[in-house]
């Protein structure tokens, strides 16, 4: 009995030493995995991440004491069933995870497991007698006697995915030497930084994050414009359409102003304005066009300050 307890709180300071020490866990499931492919595993993470495994009614124990002082650890809680275990790491979380689910190991059918993927029998020459054409008969498999042995005709889906496999399939697979299952760790959950989400979000690119979050900004700033209601999104727009609306009543009214001085030279004489590659050399090959560069610049410069609104709109 005392072995027993010393082994809980033994189990219990480690598990609180990795989640004080690492900000992010793999909550994986481990089915199937024998002790020689979790060594592999281990061996895989060293020096890079931390795999424990445990009973989930101690682990769950050990959680519930603490969330008292870190409640975020809640989180875990949900995820702590059946056949897992955790992975612990500071780590790049994809390279993580690609070293956790690449190693695979394949596997016999076994009767009344469930398959992890759909099995096929294909077309062609098994090799055995023919005394056995009756057990391909009772599954269903279309066979015919070539060469003294059985051939089978057309590809056969023998297994379907999600499905227990019977005894009959199972003693077919293993007669013809085909282990059609691999398996191997899989990742239910991600827990990084306090926040728990499933691992697809590891498969989202950093380029699609950044265009997902500027769209929802560009979506509240209309929002905000149309509601008139200032958001620190829409406030650049709002004193650009200020601006904007002040240069037309300048305009207007013939008043000027040192911000629209440049409005009023373009006015003037567009043609200080033109960009084309002639006048672009021989801005770069002439001092004497300086002046006109910089008012080029100006120019340029107020353009993308205009957050890609028309002077007029």
């Amino acid at each position: 009995m005392g072995e027993s307890r010393h082994k809980k709180e033994e189990y219990f300071n480690k598990l609180k030493g990795l989640l004080e020490e690492y900000n992010s866990i793999f909550i994986v499931n481990v089915d199937n995995v024998g002790s020689n492919q979790m060594h592999q595993i281990r061996q895989a993470l060293r020096g890079i991440a931390v795999v424990l495994m445990g009973k989930n009614t101690m682990v769950r124990r050990a959680l519930k004491v603490l969330v008292n002082e870190n409640p975020q650890f809640e989180k875990l809680m949900p995820h702590v069933k059946g056949n897992v275990g955790f992975v612990f790491t500071n780590e790049d979380l994809k390279d993580i995870r690609t070293r956790i689910v690449s190693n695979r190991v394949a596997a016999p059918a076994k009767a009344g497991a469930i398959a992890p993927n759909d099995v096929w029998i294909r077309s062609g020459n098994t090799g055995m007698e023919p005394g056995k054409t009756s057990f391909f008969q009772a599954l269903g498999i279309p066979t015919k006697i070539a060469r003294g042995t059985i051939e089978i005709v057309q590809d056969v889906h023998l297994v379907k995915a999600t499905t227990k496999v019977g005894a009959s399939e199972a003693a077919l697979l293993n007669m013809l030497g085909i282990s059609p299952f691999t398996y191997g760790m899989t990742v239910l959950q991600v827990f990084s930084d306090g926040n728990a989400f499933p691992p697809s979000v590891l498969d989202i690119e950093e380029v699609s994050l950044i265009e997902h979050f500027l769209t929802g900004v560009k979506t509240l700033a209309a929002i905000s414009l149309a509601a008139h209601y200032p958001t620190r999104v829409s406030v650049p727009h709002s004193l650009v359409i200020g601006y904007k609306d002040l240069l037309a009543v300048a305009l207007t009214v013939d008043y000027h102003f040192p911000l629209a001085e440049s409005v009023y030279e373009y006015l003037a004489d567009p043609s200080k304005f033109a960009t084309t590659p002639a006048a672009e050399s021989a801005t770069a090959g002439g001092a004497e066009d300086a002046p006109a560069a910089k008012v080029v610049e100006e120019e340029k410069e107020e353009s993308d300050e205009d957050m890609g609104f028309g002077l007029f709109d």
